[in-house]
């Protein structure tokens, strides 16, 4: 039986170099599409930054901060949301996706993907069919936060919002979910890399690495900073009552719900406005929980973010109380009420599946590299006029919601077929 044999080698033998050639083809074309990392701020500042967004003349302009309890508040409809890594910002993407797409507000999307051009500096120049003097009324999508460029997209009252996690788990999830493109982690043999990693995590990370953001200080990153800053720094609590003064609401994802009965009440929306799903979870089996020492060794190597996420959790619930204590758990009550009473309408099955047992393409989400660990939903079939709409949107993956709302992913699009074709 030779003949077979050798006809496995030569298969094998052109697989790797389609492969190959592939992946070298990828790689010159993420070089051309992606700006450097370390690029400079002033390298990316639009040339005519010193035009901002302002109202059309006549045009009222947006409600300054204040909070919807005061009675006869206006919905908020300029709102810019800095989109931060594995913090459930997809489930808060998809309720900003819904509510721009029901008021017909104006969003500035990426050109060609899904985020802009992360992890190189938001430049205004990135947002597609951009033109001197466009004023938008949304951006959502991932970047790596420029405050001035973005400052000048928006009207002046915009409301500037942005979620945390608790750094350990935060850098849990990222590593999991990002490892695999971050060069320095093959290195790791065992079958914990996680662990492994962070019994010794001078050893393995390299801050010049390839993707190596994704592994330390992420918060810190995305929004605009060094994550590599000493911790003993100055400007690292100057970089943190910076934010505190640019954004109105810091939203946390350990208590989601509280965080989006604070943003209704901002912002002056209705309930059916924050109802969500979650989206983008990944599966229990692929979620392993750190032990209380790698808890604390993961939290020592995220510093930055766990001095940023120390700070925001005690103005959170600073907000909470000033809201009323039985007020929010009244208002949490309905949320849930609600998010269950549709979840009964909308999904097949009643919860999440496996991505190989989701009926529907348009509702697979996208996948990590070399695994399928994200979550997705069934839609059912027969949904009443009602709720059919409001049952898809609120399930549509960020993927195929962005191409529903008309925006060109010629780059995403391109990536995804060659990992379906190399099967990653």
């Amino acid at each position: 039986m030779p003949l077979p044999q050798k006809k496995r080698w030569v298969s094998m033998a052109k697989g790797l170099v389609l492969g190959a050639l592939f992946t070298s083809f990828l790689l010159l074309l993420y070089s051309y599409a992606v700006p450097p990392l370390h690029a400079g701020l002033a390298s990316i500042r639009t040339p005519e930054g010193a035009a901002p967004c302002s109202p059309a003349p006549g045009e009222p302009e947006a409600p300054t901060p204040a909070n919807g309890s005061a009675g006869g508040c206006q919905p908020r409809r300029d709102i810019v949301f800095m989109k931060t890594h594995k913090t459930a910002s997809s489930t808060l993407l998809n309720i900003l996706f819904r509510f721009g797409q029901k008021h017909g507000l104006k969003f500035a999307f990426p050109n060609g993907r899904n985020d802009f051009h992360y992890p190189a500096f938001f430049a205004r120049s990135l947002v597609q069919d951009y033109r001197p003097g466009a004023c938008f009324n949304i951006i959502c999508n991932h970047m790596r936060f420029h405050y001035d460029e973005v400052r000048g997209l928006v009207p002046p009252n915009a409301t500037f919002i942005t979620v945390l996690r608790d750094p350990a788990r935060l850098f849990e999830s990222s590593f999991h979910y990002f490892g695999s493109v971050v060069p320095f982690t093959w290195k790791l043999s065992g079958r914990d890399k996680l662990a492994e990693f962070l019994q010794d995590p001078d050893r393995y990370y390299d801050p010049n690495g390839y993707n190596a953001h994704y592994l330390r200080n992420l918060l810190f990153f995305d929004l605009g900073y060094d994550s590599g800053l000493d911790p003993g720094n100055p400007q690292v609590q100057e970089h943190i009552l910076e934010v505190e003064r640019r954004f109105h609401l810091v939203l946390l994802q350990e208590y989601f719900d509280e965080s989006l009965v604070l943003l209704k009440d901002l912002l002056c929306w209705e309930l059916e406005d924050v109802l969500y799903f979650k989206l983008n979870a990944r599966r229990a089996s692929a979620v392993p929980r750190l032990s209380g020492e790698l808890y604390q060794r993961a939290t020592a190597w995220n510093v930055l973010d766990a001095r940023l996420y120390r700070h925001f959790n005690a103005s959170f619930w600073r907000k909470v109380e000033a809201f009323g204590r039985e007020r929010m758990a009244r208002e949490v009550a309905a949320l849930r009420s609600a998010n269950e009473r549709m979840r009964h309408i909308c999904i097949d099955g009643g919860r999440a599946v496996d991505a190989a047992a989701i009926q529907d393409s348009a509702m697979q989400p996208w996948q990590p590299l070399g695994a399928k660990s994200i979550l997705g939903y069934n839609l059912k079939k027969s949904i009443g006029r009602r709720h059919a709409e409001l049952c898809r949107r609120m399930l549509t993956p960020e993927i195929q919601y962005l191409m529903d709302l008309g925006v060109n992913l010629w780059v995403t699009k391109l990536w995804k077929l060659i990992r379906d074709f190399l099967k990653w």
